[in-house]
């Protein structure tokens, strides 16, 4: 008897020689894109076939275990190694919702070149390790630790980090004609979390421009152009508001006070123009019917 929870839908697929070379949420985001691209929901444009999504649906009809964040992470990173290619064919010039396609090209060399390393790399294990059984046939245990604490200690290659923060806050700065630091580490420490989320620094672009716009003008809002404020935990719904012009902002913002403004000259213009002697004809009347009706 064939249990429901074996191939009784389309099933994720994990390749695992593809997954050791470019990472196993990264094979199973590829698989599955390869697999919509060649349905009949594809669009054939210029030659290739694409698909469009949001990654709310991607996590709806697909991943319903990854969260949007890792989802996003994934396909980032398909797109800086090459094997993903996106683009916007949407007929509404508002519409933002990506489109993509698998460079498969690109994908075949990657996978060719890691390939050839990794043979260049057992044969010279398989070398080194001839040469040292013709030396001798045993080891000191105390030679396999010290090996290992030496791979540990080797330093990692950097991910320039630090030119993403710097790129981030400079325009930060240039926008909002502030001055912060990017090596802060508050300030790193909110960035770095988002990068982590999946986001990439035009997304951090968007969220400033989109929060310039609308506080730059307004003193009760402007201190809030700040790292912190800006690409803290509200970061997604910044990125997903919608974009409005600074007029927009400068017609309902606060209304600032022209500076030298003559209170006086306001206050004239607000009072009734009534002479002296229509003062006196009112009270005279007031007071005779007053009298009379006494």
């Amino acid at each position: 008897m064939k249990s429901k929870w074996l191939y009784s839908k389309h099933p994720i697929v994990v390749d695992m020689e593809l997954a050791s070379k470019i990472g196993l949420n990264e094979s199973i985001v590829a698989q599955q894109l390869n697999y919509w691209i060649n349905t009949k929901s594809a669009k054939l444009i210029n030659g290739k076939k694409w698909v469009y999504n949001t990654y709310q649906n991607w996590q709806r009809d697909s991943f319903p275990f990854w969260s949007e964040a890792t989802i996003r992470r994934s396909f980032t990173k398909l797109e800086e190694m090459g094997i993903v290619e996106t683009g916007n064919f949407n007929k509404a010039g508002f519409d933002k919702t990506k489109w993509y396609t698998i460079n498969t090209e690109k994908l075949d060399k990657l996978m060719s070149r890691r390939a050839a390393q990794n043979e260049q790399t057992d044969c010279s294990k398989r070398a080194d390790g001839a040469a040292q059984n013709e030396q001798t046939n045993t080891r000191d245990y105390t030679e396999i630790t010290t090996d290992n604490n030496n791979v540990l200690d080797k330093p990692k290659t950097s991910n320039s980090s630090d030119g993403v923060h710097k790129k981030i806050i400079d325009y930060l700065n240039s926008k909002a004609g502030v001055h912060y630091k990017h090596n802060a580490n508050a300030t790193k420490r909110v960035i770095d979390a988002r990068l982590k989320e999946g986001y990439t620094p035009a997304d951090f672009k968007a969220v400033i421009d989109k929060k310039v716009t609308e506080w730059i003008n307004n003193p009760e809002m402007s201190k809030y152009l700040r790292p912190t404020t800006l690409f803290g935990p509200k970061f997604e719904s910044y990125l997903n508001q919608k974009s409005v012009n600074s007029r927009q902002y400068q017609k309902y913002g606060t209304k600032r006070v022209e500076k030298g403004t003559d209170w006086s000259k306001h206050q004239a213009s607000t009072e009734t123009n009534v002479s002296s002697d229509d003062l006196k004809n009112f009270f005279r009347n007031f007071e005779e019917k007053h009298n009379g009706g006494t």
